[in-house]
């Protein structure tokens, strides 16, 4: 049997990377894509392998990425490699751009999304703390957070304002729901 690819999808500051993380951490069923992106590793945030442009094309050009977009600036790719952790069965978390989900639905068939969603406060709050974007940048993310999902696109959406551990809850009972 072959694992699904679970896209958590949502607007910058909502929280898919500690969500992601949580939710691998409390269900062995679940693992982490790691992506590869276009700024320096030390930026923080989630675990990803940083590279230049030019490596990025480079791999790029040989098939490495399943999938690839660029969003804010810069390049994400997620790894060709996610194929044989799906193979094996197990279900594989990626944080995806909206903008690439009807492309993961075909190259992924029975691809599950998540949609993250949290009160404009709560995102502005936790654009701050993260301190990798200055005010103006803040209100241009806080004005794309509505952006909507592109149609036919089945999505499982959650708010994740209140605690992590409810919405980690919330994620996995919807994703692995008990059969009486």
């Amino acid at each position: 049997m072959s694992g699904r690819l679970i896209a958590v999808v949502g607007p910058s500051g909502v929280g898919k990377d500690t969500v992601m993380e949580a939710m691998a951490q409390a269900d062995p069923r679940l693992g982490l894509v790691r992506r590869v992106i276009t700024r320096p590793s030390a930026a923080g945030g989630e675990v990803f392998e940083g590279v230049n442009v030019a490596e990025f094309k480079a791999r790029l050009a040989e098939g490495e990425f399943a999938l690839h977009w660029g969003a804010n600036g810069l390049f994400y790719g997620v790894p060709a490699d996610v194929d044989a952790d799906l193979g094996a069965g197990r279900d594989m978390l990626v944080n995806l751009s909206r903008g690439v989900l009807v492309e993961a639905s075909l190259r992924f068939p029975g691809l599950v999304t998540i949609a993250l969603t949290a009160t404009p406060e709560v995102l502005a709050a936790r654009l701050a703390a993260r301190g990798r974007e200055d005010a103006e940048e803040i209100k241009r993310r806080l004005a794309r957070a509505g952006s909507g999902l592109p149609d036919g696109v089945p999505t499982i959406t959650i708010d994740n304002s209140e605690s992590l551990e409810t919405t980690v809850q919330t994620a996995l009972a919807a994703l692995y729901p008990v059969r009486a």
